[in-house]
C-alpha cells in the first residue's frame, strides 16, 4: 500500500521534498497507517515529521489512553509528538454549537498553532476512501448542495500551509491489512461500531452493498469528487467576485442587502453560490433544518415578489423584499426601532443610531444646497432645531405642493424599504414643522427671510438611502 500511496501524492502533488509534515494521530488505524506510511517514505522526500494528537476528553479514561498511546509509538518512532487535552464541553456551551462542531473547533485551532509554530508546509489527515464515499452519500441524502456533493478535499488551504489527505486512495479494508502486515495494534473507539450513528450506519448497512456492485467504487468516487470540487471551486471563486460587487454588508455581522435588477443580471448558478455565501456569512453554523426549499423560496421571491415581501428562515433570519431590494436580517434587529428625539446644537456634530452623522454651522454665505444639505434663514425657522425619528400622522408641505403631504405617503413614493422608515431622521424647528425628510424631500420653513445668518445642514450617508427628491 506504501507505493499505491505514494503514487497517490506525486500524482496530485501533496507534498514537496524538504517539506516540513504535522500528522494528526488519533491512534486509531488510520491515522496510525498513515503516520507510518509517511515514516517509511520520509527519507525518500527528506520530510520532518511531527505528530499532533488531541484529546477530546468525551470518553474519559479511553480517550487520554489514546493520547498516551500515541505518544508512546512517537517515542518508538523517534517522531517528534506534542498532544493536548481539549475543553469540547465548556466550548459547547460557550459558542453554543453541537458536540461535533464543538470538537472540530478546538482541533483545528490546536492543528493551526501547531502548523504555524513549525512553520510547517502540510498537515496530513488519515481520511480515506471509504470515507469519501459516506461524506458524499450522507451529503446526497441530506443536501442538495453542489459543494456538500463534492466530499472531502484531497488537498485545501490550511494555516501557513495545506490539509493534505494521502489516504483518499485507499479503502478502510486495505488499511486495516496494513496495519496487521505491519504489527500496528491500534486504538479502538467503540462508538465507531454503534449504527445509532448515522456515518457508522451509511458504513456498516449501505457501503458493503455499494461495493458488491463495484469493488473499486473508493477510485471512482474520489474521481468524482476531484472532478466536482475543481468545478465547484471556479464557480465559487466567480461567486465571490459577484458578491463582492452586488451586495452590501452593513456595520453589524447581522445585516446584508442588495438590489434586485443587479443581482438577476448575473447566471442563475452564480446567484445561487451568492445566497449560500451570504447564509455563510450570517450564520455561525448553518441550521439543520435549512434546505433547498428555502432556496426556492428565495428565488420564488425574486421573480415574483411585488412590493413588500418578508420570508422566514431558520433561527430568525428574515429576508425581506422592498421594492427593488432584498435585506438578510436577523429579526432582533428588525424590533429595534431606535426611536429618537434630539435637539441640534448649532455649531455641532450628530451621529444618529442609523450611522449617519449631521452637522449644523451658521454662514453669512451657505455652500450651494445639493441633495445632502438644507439651508435656510436663521430668522425663518423657530429655534432650536429637532431631529427625531418619524411620529403618526406627520405631514410636510414643500413648494408647489398645495396643503402638505403624509410623510407614510411621501416614503411610498420614494420607494423606502418598510425597515428603514421608522429610523429615518426627521428636521424639524421647534414648533413642529417639518423642515427635511432628510436626503430625501426638503419642505419650506414658516417664513422666507433673505437677509442676515444662515443655518446650512449637512449630513454625512450611512445607513440612509438618497431619494429621488432633493
Amino acid at each position: 500500500m506504501i507505493n499505491k500511496v505514494n503514487a497517490f501524492i506525486k500524482k496530485n502533488l501533496l507534498l514537496k521534498e524538504n517539506a516540513t509534515v504535522i500528522v494528526g494521530v488519533s491512534g486509531g488505524p488510520d491515522s496510525m497507517a498513515l503516520l507510518h506510511i509517511l515514516s517509511s517514505i520520509r527519507d525518500e522526500w527528506n520530510l520532518k515529521l511531527v505528530v499532533v494528537s488531541a484529546d477530546h476528553q468525551l470518553r474519559g479514561k479511553e480517550s487520554a489512553d489514546d493520547l498516551t498511546y500515541a505518544e508512546n509509538i512517537c517515542r518508538e518512532w523517534n517522531i517528534p509528538f506534542y498532544g493536548t487535552s481539549l475543553d469540547v464541553a465548556a466550548h459547547k456551551h460557550n459558542k453554543k454549537v453541537g458536540t461535533q462542531v464543538a470538537a472540530r473547533e478546538l482541533r483545528y485551532a490546536f492543528f493551526a498553532k501547531q502548523m504555524n509554530a513549525f512553520h510547517a508546509d502540510f498537515l496530513a489527515l488519515g481520511h480515506h476512501g471509504d470515507d469519501q464515499i459516506e461524506t458524499m452519500l450522507m451529503a446526497l441524502v441530506r443536501s442538495a448542495s453542489p459543494e456538500m456533493l463534492s466530499g472531502i478535499p484531497m488537498k485545501r488551504d490550511f494555516a501557513a500551509g495545506e490539509i493534505i489527505r494521502p489516504l483518499l486512495c485507499a479503502t478502510k479494508e486495505e488499511i486495516e491489512e496494513y496495519c496487521f502486515e505491519n504489527g500496528i495494534v491500534p486504538r479502538r473507539d467503540p462508538s465507531n461500531e454503534q449504527t445509532t450513528y448515522t456515518r457508522n450506519y451509511f458504513r456498516k448497512e449501505l457501503l458493503p452493498l455499494l461495493k458488491e456492485k463495484n469493488s473499486n467504487l473508493h477510485s471512482t468516487v474520489q474521481h468524482l469528487s476531484h472532478t466536482l470540487q475543481e468545478d465547484e471551486q471556479f464557480l465559487t471563486d466567480e461567486a465571490k467576485k459577484m458578491v463582492n460587487c452586488v451586495v452590501d454588508f452593513h456595520d453589524k455581522k447581522e445585516e446584508v442587502s442588495f438590489k434586485i435588477d443587479l443581482f438577476k443580471t448575473y447566471p442563475h448558478s452564480l446567484q445561487r453560490r451568492a445566497f449560500h455565501l451570504i447564509l455563510n456569512y450570517l450564520y455561525k453554523e448553518l441550521p439543520k433544518n435549512l434546505s433547498y426549499v428555502h432556496e426556492e423560496q428565495f428565488f420564488t421571491m425574486l421573480k415574483n415578489g411585488h412590493g413588500n415581501v418578508q420570508i422566514d428562515f431558520p433561527q430568525n433570519l428574515k429576508l425581506i423584499r422592498t421594492y427593488h431590494n432584498v435585506v438578510f436580517c436577523f429579526s432582533s434587529n428588525q424590533s429595534q426601532h431606535y426611536s429618537y428625539h434630539k435637539i441640534m446644537d448649532i455649531p455641532g456634530d450628530m451621529k444618529l443610531p442609523n450611522g449617519i452623522t449631521i452637522s449644523a454651522v451658521y454662514t453669512d454665505s451657505p455652500d450651494e444646497a445639493g441633495s445632502s444639505a438644507y439651508i435656510c434663514n436663521k430668522n425663518s425657522v423657530a429655534l432650536p432645531l429637532h431631529i427625531r425619528t418619524r411620529l403618526a400622522g406627520d405631514r410636510m408641505s414643500w413648494k408647489g405642493l398645495k396643503g402638505s403631504k403624509k410623510v407614510k405617503d411621501i416614503f411610498i413614493d420614494a420607494k423606502v424599504p418598510l425597515n428603514k422608515r421608522d429610523t429615518w431622521p426627521v428636521l424639524t424647528d421647534n414648533n413642529g414643522k417639518i423642515l427635511w425628510l432628510i436626503g430625501l424631500k426638503k419642505g419650506l420653513p414658516q417664513t422666507e427671510a433673505k437677509d442676515g445668518t444662515y443655518i446650512q445642514i449637512i449630513y454625512k450617508k450611512g445607513t440612509v438611502q438618497e431619494g429621488k427628491h432633493a
